[in-house]
């Protein structure tokens, strides 16, 4: 009995052991691919935070079990294509407070499905292509960026979840229409199609084309005839200005001559 009690006690040492040193290897492994300048923990799935982490672009090592990923207040200036391609259970991601300008096309490849919220507040954000956000499922935060309020920027925010709470929250620093400028995208929109503006503009510059050729025509019509009238006076006056033609001495006799 002594035995097996010293059997059972050592056999339990061990698993303790091994358990404890099968946890360390996980710990380890996660805190190797941890991108540098980051922190990493687990708490419902792993947790990458970079903040503040003075980062100046997005880090490619990132681990591929990653679900939330800040990358707020960095120097971060562009999202490039499919660079969290890897990131299949990505829920939430934060790039505010950066200085991005430019998201490529395929920026979200991958993560469109998955991602539940991204915030891109605080940027300097003017446009994006109209692909970008494609499939987005994500609560998107835009707000307090630059942005130039036209077509694109009108399609792009159409396509996106909850379109109508993202785009009360983006402000027209510039516009298409100078009278938008400094006005929530939404009233832009309700007061005017900015897709059908480029169609009117290019209809209105056709009708003043049109009328500037037709001007032109009846101009030089108007003034055609005029010259010629002008001309035609001056003939008729010239003509009246030769001396008549007077006969000859001769011819006289002759016709005298006959009688």
């Amino acid at each position: 009995m002594h035995l097996v009690d010293l059997w059972l006690t050592r056999s339990l040492s061990m698993c303790l052991l091994l358990q404890s040193f099968v946890l360390m290897i996980l710990c380890f492994h996660s805190a190797s691919m941890c991108p540098k300048g980051c922190l990493c923990s687990h708490s419902g799935g792993l947790n990458v935070s970079c903040s503040n982490a003075n980062l100046k672009e997005i880090p490619r090592d990132l681990p591929p079990e990653t679900v939330l990923l800040y990358l707020d207040s960095n120097q971060i200036t562009s999202i490039p294509n499919e660079i969290f391609k890897d990131l299949h259970q990505l829920r939430v991601l934060n790039l505010s407070k950066n200085g991005i300008e430019f998201i490529d096309e395929h920026a979200f490849k991958g993560v469109a499905e998955t991602l539940q919220t991204l915030d891109l507040s605080d940027n300097r954000i003017k446009s994006v292509h109209k692909n970008a956000f494609n499939n987005l499922k994500a609560r998107a935060r835009i707000a307090n960026n630059p942005w130039h309020c036209d077509c694109t920027l009108q399609q792009v925010l159409r396509s996106m979840a909850s379109n109508h709470e993202t785009a009360n929250n983006v402000i027209c620093q510039t516009s298409v229409l100078d009278e938008h400028a400094g006005r929530p995208f939404l009233n832009a929109a309700n007061d005017a199609d900015l897709c059908n503006l480029p169609k009117k503009t290019t209809d209105y510059a056709m009708l003043v084309t049109m009328f500037g050729w037709f001007t032109m025509v009846i101009s030089y019509v108007v003034y055609y005839v005029r010259q010629n009238q002008e001309d035609a006076r001056r003939h008729l006056e010239y003509l009246k200005s030769l001396p008549s033609r007077q006969k000859k001495p001769d011819e006289a006799d002759d016709i005298s001559t006959v009688v």
